[in-house]
């Protein structure tokens, strides 16, 4: 019988039922849609920030601190610890090594060079071994290929980069514009080392000149392995400039993990904390100190947290508004409908019972409505989704059940603040057309 009045409901009242439904729908899309993003926007937002470069330095724990002077590296050689070139395969094993997507090691050398032309004399400037494009190979038989092209996108350049394993060399903008006649592309530089001028020099060609904004654009880049045969520490280099995919520092993430109960060391180990994956790189790779390069962490944690903020503000605001409009018209539908409710009373309804009846009425828009308003918002998500980020955000089923929660909530309680007047309707006067 409860059902049938319940159908009979929807039936002779199609107009307000519609309404209401279209206003959780609404407002569910528009959650849906923030939710979406919400759940993606740490992820994407951390990707395209990549682009300012690596966001962790690997150093060892007992290496000096370097001594430059106009951009040269005077440290001698032989000075400093070194890290084993081929332990960084051990970088794709960690638990968060998904989450890394490039890592650049560097050697830099005191190094100097004939001029020639109008300006003769020997030019001093700093070394940098590097990759640009190296395949690494990884402990479980794969590889993986890193370098500056990943930890690095947004330098400049001008020509084309070395080849690894090549007598291959590319030209810091600033020491190229100082000096055109000895550091022109194309031209051939005969490198030797500063502190072992018993090593012989190295002939590579100029094949590029890039701009970094950075001490690099002051130094000659080289392939790693040059670098590391005119210093003369084969598969040796100094730091590691690592680029990963972080989420937002939070209490748990500033916390010692010494001090982390076993729950709470879980939850900080297994959530991807720029602090956690720097202590899963120490472990992979041992007598190594592992740093936050601050400027673009705090970056990345500011903006993130700020768009997240943004996004939950638009979410409440979208309820709260889909909560008013389901009050609206269940006040209107209480009114049109008294006296079908003084009927309900006199013949011995209590004000539960017609409350109820009411109350499942919205239930059953709010499974419609919310249904339809996840379907609404995952297209919008991945229109909003292409738009800021570049690809459409994908579809996450996972909201479907939430969804639906939250519009059962919404319309519930947009529901019960104009069903309050029931339990004050008197049917007697209604019954008379008072």
């Amino acid at each position: 019988m409860f059902a049938r009045v319940v159908g009979q409901s929807f039936i002779r009242n199609p107009r307000r039922k519609l309404l209401t439904a279209a206003a959780l729908a609404i407002g569910m899309a528009v959650a849906t849609a923030t939710l979406t993003i919400a759940l993606e926007v740490g992820d994407r937002m951390s990707r395209e920030f990549r682009s300012l470069g690596a966001n962790l330095l690997v150093t060892p724990k007992s290496d000096t601190l370097p001594l430059e002077i106009g951009g040269v590296d005077y440290r001698p050689v032989d000075e400093g610890a070194y890290l084993k070139e081929a332990d960084l395969g051990k970088l794709k094993t960690i638990f968060w090594r998904h989450n890394i997507i490039g890592f650049t090691p560097f050697l830099d050398v005191p190094a100097h060079v004939a001029g020639s032309g109008n300006s003769p004399g020997v030019r001093n400037f700093t070394l940098i071994g590097t990759w640009y494009r190296h395949e690494v190979p990884v402990p479980d038989g794969t590889t993986f290929n890193t370098g500056v092209e990943r930890t690095n996108p947004s330098w400049q350049i001008q020509g084309r980069w070395f080849e690894d394993g090549a007598d291959e060399a590319v030209i810091g903008a600033t020491l190229a514009s100082r000096d055109p006649g000895t550091f022109a592309i194309k031209r051939p530089l005969n490198l030797s080392a500063s502190a072992s001028d018993s090593n012989p020099p190295v002939s590579v060609t100029i094949t590029g000149i890039v701009s970094t904004g950075d001490a690099e654009d002051d130094a000659v880049l080289v392939p790693l392995s040059i670098a590391q045969k005119i210093s003369n520490h084969p598969g040796e280099f100094r730091q590691l400039l690592l680029s990963a995919v972080t989420k937002p520092a939070d209490a748990l993430a500033d916390r010692d993990p010494k001090t982390l109960t076993p729950t709470e060391y879980d939850k900080w180990f297994c959530s991807p904390y720029i602090s956690s994956i720097s202590y899963q790189i120490e472990q992979v790779l041992p007598d190594t100190d592992v740093h936050a390069i601050r400027r673009v962490a705090e970056t990345e944690g500011r903006v993130l947290s700020r768009v997240s903020t943004l996004l939950w503000i638009v979410t409440i605001a979208a309820l709260i508004a889909a909560g008013l409009a389901v009050a609206a018209t269940s006040a209107a539908a209480v009114l049109e409908r008294r006296e079908e409710i003084g009927v309900m009373k006199a013949i011995g309804a209590t004000n539960t019972s017609v409350t109820t009846l009411f109350l499942t009425e919205h239930l059953g828009l709010a499974l419609i409505g919310g249904g339809v308003g996840f379907a609404l918002g995952a297209v919008l998500a991945r229109f909003l989704g292409a738009s800021v980020f570049g690809t459409p955000a994908s579809p996450q089923f996972i909201l479907l059940p939430i969804i639906l929660a939250l519009a059962a909530v919404v319309a519930l309680i947009g529901g019960l603040i104009p069903l309050r007047t029931i339990a004050h309707l008197d049917p007697a006067p209604i019954l008379r057309g008072e």
